[in-house]
């Protein structure tokens, strides 16, 4: 068999030289399966797939559990929005953990934002959020007063995921964006 591949390569399959030529050694031949195996993973078709559609949420119970320090809750309008969703669904992903980016607004009951802002300890300052997303629009009030603390994040947070929590003391809205995943179970 090795004198066959010697004249049909001029080499020894596993790198010795041979009148002067060398064979594909042991990194090309790993090399090799591992194209022949990633090829084969790969779909041969284009995905018609289109993403998961992003419903608007409105219910409480997820939020009240992940942000119960903000105060009793009287409305929401949120999105949770599955990281890797835009991928088509024929395409191989490494299994893993579910995650998520959230944005919404939370409606709290008359006075605790005014309450939460006054707290010198949290430091709020002023600073307004980015652009909501189209479907968020709408429940964003107008002329809001945003404040935003760091310090009040991280506490809302407890080391279990960032982001950033937006105030306006004026309408008892919070705007929050959740772009690391919850540490806890899906919405």
């Amino acid at each position: 068999m090795t004198s066959i591949i010697r004249r049909a390569y001029g080499a020894e399959p596993w790198g010795r030289t041979v009148n002067g030529m060398t064979g594909l050694g042991r990194r090309g031949v790993l090399a090799l399966g591992a194209v022949l195996v990633l090829a084969a993973c790969t779909s041969t078709e284009k995905s018609t797939e289109k993403p998961e559609a992003v419903k608007l949420r409105t219910d409480l119970a997820p939020l009240k559990g992940w942000f119960g320090g903000l105060g009793p809750m009287t409305g929401a309008h949120w999105l949770p929005k599955r990281l890797g969703a835009d991928r088509p669904k024929s395409r191989v992903t490494i299994p893993g953990p579910t995650d998520f980016h959230m944005v919404g607004t939370v409606r709290l009951k008359a006075g605790t934002v005014a309450a939460i802002t006054a707290a010198p300890r949290w430091h709020f300052r002023p600073e307004a959020p980015a652009e909501p997303t189209p479907e968020l629009a709408a429940f964003m009030p107008g002329n809001a007063k945003w404040v935003r603390s760091r310090d009040f994040d991280d506490h809302l947070a407890a080391g279990s995921y960032q982001g950033a929590f937006h105030l306006d003391p004026r309408t008892d809205t919070v705007y929050f964006d959740i772009p690391e995943p919850l540490a806890t179970t899906e919405p």
